[in-house]
């Protein structure tokens, strides 16, 4: 006990020790920022007040020197914004400090080396200005992963420098709470088994947040890789993959100069809007703003510019609630067709065809001369280079074009001046009517050449379906899937209509990469992309053509798929895709999402061999529960609410198969209970008792769920399955499942 407050007191001394450091340091920079911002104010009035930088023709040769000029004063107004944003960061930093400066410490002696260096570590560096002394370490420095990586005895670490080896005689973590020290105890892994099992009981916040606390071994060594080009993740639900994911992220924009992103290089593609907002404070948290995130959607909608385009999520709530079993099983076979590596051998083919068979070639008349034929211009394209995209073969086809139009500019305004000199009452303005006469008809004739050197992509891909026989041309040696017919007609339908399916954008987004290129984000160097069992190759190949030079960190779940079945093999088809030098495809096997008892029930609707390890920590037993009409239904999920409220929960999701019904249960019970909907493409606040459908709900947690509806109408196939892992695999610390009528078979 004297050895306790002993060290009690040491760890006080130097908690307010490393406060005041982190107070005199706060002080310092908020008064540089307060500074720095008035010079830029005044540096911007200086620029804007001084007229000899209103420059005319900037880009001329004469002004050359009044650019060079003004780009003296611009110069450091840029460099001081620049300073500016690091000092309001470092801000940020300092003012978390205050609140908890670090979270753990480890005693360690470098071999051949005397004395014992105390590490701290931390969200964030701090080092005493006055002694240089490392007063907290990064959570990403070297030495942090020791405290990730090993107990106490003989560990080692890798540095810049090499390995480093030593040993750690203690490990100790704290709680730091407003600058105070709640309690701290001497870590071994009984007890930080029991301080994760402390922290994951309390309540789910409305945002993710840091894990850089509880760590484990084989998460720190994914998020520490610095070797792989493509770095695969399969865990189960639960596992702290997103989390992982993101850390990574942290960790690779804190690396050394030589490789270290900024946020510019980074991209976050989440599977919905709501996850993209449910994750967004993890970094900013970590230090690190201004991370580019985005969905599918969003990076479809800058390739195509076709509007309406249908989402993912409309996509899958027409998959959910279609109440035809054979329009299901049609719509779920032409997505995974039209999503294969298949499908994009054939496109890949179909885009070899273009030029000999689709493109709309046409005779070139210019003041009544033969300019160019259709069949010279056709040779052209076929003859030239075919490593350059088709667009760029293509647009030097349109220039060679114009140039011969331009030597033939001069002799048809002669002309059309005569023509115009003889019409009475145009004496006056005769060269300014035959140059608008020339422009109206350079303009019609670029319309016409442009119908080639421009094609349409979505014109092209309905000719690609609308002749069964050229189809099966291009698919000869492929492989079809046994509907194909079914697949060809479907789609043809749909191209009818006045949007485009889902499916079919994915087509002509890659139609488009692979005929047109992209370069507005090639300097892209690391890409995340979550939920990836979601996606199908062609998802893949659109990433890798938009971001050929990037490494990529991919995370997933196949047991969480949503539309179509999936297995292990669909990271190898990744790894095929990207063609990385380096790849590898590591596995989490434990979940710390749930209790015990949530998980053993989840794992009901997976196959015997499913493998989890849960990290055992004890709750009530999930209960199906019924009752005999709606109304008496409603009742029943409105006390379960209440109960939930009374629990202390702050999070309360009723989980509905799709939206339809989540819009149903939401019309009835909102007169009754405090109660909102979330739907598709909305960013919400995750907390109060809230209804969604469960392809929403993917990737979040919640402190209590109840899954509305578990009847056998609603759930009774293999698929259905899925969607009660799913749904059941969200709750941390209560679960309950409700229905009326015949319950699912599935239970």
């Amino acid at each position: 006990m004297e050895s306790y407050h002993q060290d009690r007191n040491f760890e006080e001394k130097r908690l307010n020790h490393t406060i005041s450091i982190a107070t005199e340091q706060l002080s310092a920079v908020r008064l540089r920022s307060q500074k720095n911002l008035a010079a830029i104010v005044a540096a911007k009035k200086e620029l804007m007040d001084d007229t000899s930088h209103s420059i005319s023709n900037l880009w001329s040769l004469d002004n050359f020197h009044q650019l060079v000029e003004l780009s003296q004063y611009v110069n450091p107004v840029s460099h001081k914004i620049a300073q500016y944003e690091m000092e309001s960061n470092r801000i940020l930093l300092l003012e978390k400090m205050l609140e908890s400066p670090y979270f753990a410490r480890i005693d360690f002696k470098f071999d051949d080396t005397p004395g014992v260096r105390n590490v701290y570590i931390g969200l964030s560096s701090l080092k005493d200005d006055k002694s240089r002394e490392m007063y907290v370490y990064d959570w990403r420095s070297p030495i942090a992963s020791v405290f990730y990586r090993f107990g106490t005895g003989k560990v080692f670490y890798e540095a810049p420098k090499g390995k480093i080896s030593g040993e750690v005689g203690l490990k100790r973590q704290y709680e730091i709470k407003q600058g105070r020290l709640e309690y701290f105890f001497d870590a071994d892994v009984q007890i930080i088994d029991e301080f994760l099992r402390k922290l994951l009981s309390q309540n789910a916040s409305p945002k993710m947040k840091t894990i850089v606390e509880t760590i484990q071994r084989e998460q720190d060594i994914i998020i520490r890789d610095m070797e792989m080009d493509l770095m695969m993740v399969q865990g189960v639900a639960g596992s702290g993959k997103t989390s992982v994911a993101l850390h990574r992220v942290a960790y690779l924009m804190y690396q050394g100069l030589s490789t270290r992103l900024s946020h510019n290089d980074i991209l976050v593609i989440s599977p919905n809007t709501l996850f993209e907002q449910y994750i967004s404070s993890v970094l900013p948290e970590l230090g690190e703003n201004n991370v580019n995130s985005t969905i599918f959607e969003e990076i479809l909608r800058q390739v195509l510019p076709i509007k309406p385009m249908q989402s993912r999520n409309q996509f899958l709530e027409g998959l959910l609630s279609a109440a035809d079993e054979g329009y299901r099983n049609l719509l779920k076979s032409s997505t995974r067709f039209k999503g294969s590596s298949q499908f994009i051998e054939i496109l890949q083919r179909f885009i070899k065809d273009w030029p000999r068979r689709w493109l709309d070639f046409s005779d070139v008349y210019y003041n009544g001369r033969h300019i160019a034929s259709r069949q010279l211009l056709k040779a052209r394209i076929l003859k030239a280079n075919k490593a350059s995209l088709l667009s760029v073969r293509l647009e030097q086809l349109e220039k060679h074009i114009l140039e011969l139009v331009h030597q033939e500019r001069k002799r048809r305004i002669e002309k059309l001046e005569r023509h115009v000199a003889a019409k009475p009452g145009h004496e006056f303005e005769v060269e300014a009517e035959a140059r608008m006469l020339s422009i109206y008809e350079s303009t019609a004739l670029l319309k016409q050449i442009r119908r080639f050197t421009q094609p349409d992509h979505l014109e092209l891909y309905r000719r690609l379906f609308s002749n069964k026989d050229y189809f099966y041309s291009l698919a000869k040696g492929i492989e079809l899937p046994d509907d194909i017919e079914g697949i060809l007609d479907f789609t043809r339908e749909n191209l009818k209509k006045d949007y485009v399916h889902y499916d079919d954008a994915l087509a002509l987004a890659f139609l488009r990469l692979k005929t047109q290129g992209y370069t507005d984000y090639q300097g892209i160097k690391q890409v995340v992309i979550d939920e990836a069992q979601d996606y199908h190759p062609i998802h893949y190949a659109i990433l890798n053509a938009m971001y050929p030079k990037a490494r990529y960190t991919v995370v997933g779940d196949i047991d969480q798929t949503i539309g179509k079945q999936e297995d292990l093999s669909l990271y190898d088809q990744i790894a095929e895709i990207f063609a990385k030098k380096k790849s590898t495809l590591v596995t989490l096997e434990q979940s710390f999402r749930c209790t015990n008892e949530i998980l053993t029930f989840s794992a009901q609707f997976l196959d015997p061999g499913f493998k989890v390890h849960n990290f055992r920590r004890k709750g009530e037993i999930p209960k199906v529960l019924t009752a005999p009409s709606r109304s008496a239904l409603d009742r029943l999920i409105i006390a379960e609410c209440m109960t939930c409220k009374e629990m202390g929960y702050r999070s309360i999701a009723l989980i509905s198969k799709t939206g339809r019904d989540a819009t149903s249960l939401y019309e009835r019970l909102q007169d009754k209970i405090d109660i909102k909907l979330i739907t598709s493409g909305m960013a919400a606040d995750l907390s109060g008792v809230f209804i969604l459908p469960i392809y929403m709900a993917k990737g979040l947690e919640f402190d209590a769920v109840l899954i509305c509806d578990v009847d056998k109408d609603h759930f009774n196939s293999e698929a259905d399955k899925n969607l009660l892992y799913i749904a059941s695999t969200r709750a941390l610390h209560r679960l309950n499942l409700f229905y009326s009528g015949e319950i699912s078979p599935l239970l």
